[in-house]
C-alpha cells in the first residue's frame, strides 16, 4: 500500500473506518497525501491521522451547485494496480475517453445488457478494475445501485437481492459458490427472482456452479472474461442466434467458455513459435489484445516492454478460441504445470475436481517433483458435513482418494 500510494502521488486518501487504522499505522511513510477523508460520520475520526475529515460533515457544508469541470477526454481518470508475478505491482492508468468508451461497449444488449431499469449489485471492490467498469456504466444508462458495504457475506447478499429487488449482479465464483453453498446449508428461502443475471469473472466458473443456479434457482450466471489493463472488459458469453439449436448439454458446455470479444476489441491467438494459431477450439496459443479502452504500457515502469509489443497487449492467458469465436482459456502461462515434457492445466484440473458432489473449492498448484520436475496438486475444500477430520474409518462422505478417478476420467486423452 505505502508503495502504491507514493506511486500514484496521492494526495487524498478515501478511507473506510475500519481501515484507518492500518493507514495510520503506514501514515509516517506516505510523501504525497495531505488530506485524509473518514467515510463516515465525525465520530468516526481518528485524532491520529493529522487533518482528518468526516465525509458526511464534508458533504453536509457542500453547495448543491453542480459546475462540470472542463476534462480533457484523454486525462488520465484514474489508476489501478494489478499484481506481478515478482516485484511490485505495476499501475495501468485509464483515461476519461477509454472509461466512457468501455461503459458504452459494456451496456449493450449482447455485452452486460444493462438499462434504465436495472438495479445493480456489484460485489467486487474499486481496485479490481473500476469495480468491472460498473459504477460506470450503470451511472450511462441511469441504473440504480445497491452498494453491499465492505466484505458481505452469503446472508447479506441474499437479503439485499431480495429487499432491494436487484436484477444485476456480479462477482467472482468464491462468492457464488459460498452463496450457493449458504443457501444448500442453511435451507433459508429468499425470493431472488429479480435477480435476472449474474456475472462472473476473475477466474473460470465451474460447469456444477452454473448447472445449479440455472436448475435450482432459475438465474442465468454469465462468463465474463477481462483483466486489469483493458478496465477490464474483454469478451462476455451470450449464445448467439445461430446456437439456439444446441442440446442441453451443449448448451451448458457452451455457458463454460468465457464468450466472445465486445465490440471495439481486436484479439489474436499466437502460439510459441510467434505464429497466430487457427480458431478450430483445437490450436492453443497466448491471447494478444489491443482497443480504445485497452492500455498500451504500464504508468513509469520498465516491465512495459515486456507485456505491451507493437500495440500489442501480451496477455500471459493460453487459450483456445472456436469457429464462432468463443474463447475458452486454458491457463495462465505461469500456472501451467510441466510434469514429464507435458503442459498441463491447472483449470482443466481444478473444474474435474469440482465437479464431484462433495468438493466446494479446488486450486492446483505446480510442486517440484525429482523425476516429472513439477506435479499438480490439488488444495480441496471439501463441502460442509461431507468430511470430518478423524481417523478413516470413521469419516462420512468424500475422501480424497474417492477424487482421483474422477479427475483421471475426466482428463484421459488431455494428459496421461
Amino acid at each position: 500500500m505505502v508503495y502504491i500510494i507514493n506511486h500514484a502521488g496521492d494526495k487524498v486518501l478515501l478511507i473506510d473506518p475500519d481501515l484507518a487504522p492500518l493507514i495510520e499505522s503506514i501514515a509516517s511513510r506516505l510523501e504525497t497525501v495531505q488530506h485524509y477523508i473518514i467515510l463516515g460520520e465525525p465520530s468516526d475520526v481518528s485524532a491520529t491521522l493529522p487533518g482528518a475529515v468526516s465525509y458526511e460533515s464534508m458533504l453536509a457544508s457542500a453547495s448543491p451547485e453542480y459546475n462540470p469541470a472542463a476534462v480533457d477526454e484523454y486525462a488520465t481518470m484514474g489508476l489501478c494496480y494489478t499484481s506481478a508475478t515478482t516485484g511490485l505491482p505495476k499501475a495501468v492508468a485509464y483515461s476519461h475517453r477509454a472509461v466512457y468508451l468501455h461503459s458504452l461497449a459494456s451496456a449493450t444488449v449482447d455485452v452486460l445488457s444493462l438499462s434504465e431499469r436495472d438495479r445493480v449489485m456489484a460485489i467486487v471492490p474499486m481496485f479490481h478494475a473500476n469495480c468491472w467498469g460498473l459504477p460506470y456504466s450503470s451511472t450511462l444508462v441511469g441504473a440504480d445501485q445497491i452498494f453491499p458495504g465492505v466484505r458481505p457475506g452469503p446472508q447479506e447478499i441474499c437479503q439485499l437481492v431480495e429487499s432491494e429487488g436487484v436484477t444485476f449482479s456480479a462477482g467472482v465464483p468464491t462468492i457464488w459458490i459460498g452463496v450457493l453453498d449458504y443457501l444448500q446449508r442453511s435451507g433459508v428461502e429468499y425470493d431472488l427472482s429479480s435477480l435476472r443475471q449474474i456475472i462472473s469473472g476473475g477466474s473460470a466458473l465451474p460447469l456444477v456452479v452454473l448447472q445449479a443456479y440455472r436448475d435450482r434457482l432459475g438465474i442465468e450466471m454469465i462468463h465474463a472474461y477481462g483483466m486489469t489493463e483493458a478496465a477490464p472488459l474483454i469478451s462476455v458469453n451470450r449464445r448467439r442466434s445461430w446456437l439456439d439449436s444446441l442440446s442441453a448439454g451443449e448448451r451448458l458446455d457452451l455457458c463454460g467458455l468465457q464468450g466472445v470479444i465486445a465490440p471495439g476489441i481486436e484479439m489474436k491467438l499466437v502460439d510459441d513459435n510467434g505464429v497466430e494459431a487457427n480458431w478450430d477450439g483445437n490450436q492453443r496459443g497466448e491471447l494478444w489484445f489491443r482497443g480504445p479502452w485497452v492500455a498500451d504500457q504500464y504508468v513509469d515502469d520498465p516491465r512495459s516492454s515486456e507485456t505491451f509489443v507493437d500495440g500489442w497487449y501480451h496477455s500471459g492467458d493460453i487459450a483456445s478460441i472456436d469457429p464462432d469465436g468463443y474463447i475458452q482459456i486454458v491457463d495462465r502461462v505461469k500456472d501451467m504445470v510441466k510434469s514429464g515434457g507435458e503442459w498441463i492445466s491447472s483449470v482443466d484440473l481444478e473444474s474435474a475436481i469440482m465437479a464431484h458432489p462433495d468438493v466446494l473449492e479446488a486450486a492446483v498448484i505446480a510442486v517440484p517433483h525429482p523425476q516429472w520436475q513439477e506435479r499438480p496438486l490439488a488444495c480441496v475444500v471439501a463441502r460442509a458435513d461431507t468430511w470430518r477430520h478423524t481417523h478413516p474409518r470413521h469419516h462420512t462422505g468424500v475422501h480424497p482418494a474417492q477424487i482421483c478417478p474422477l479427475v483421471v476420467a475426466r482428463l484421459r486423452g488431455v494428459h496421461r
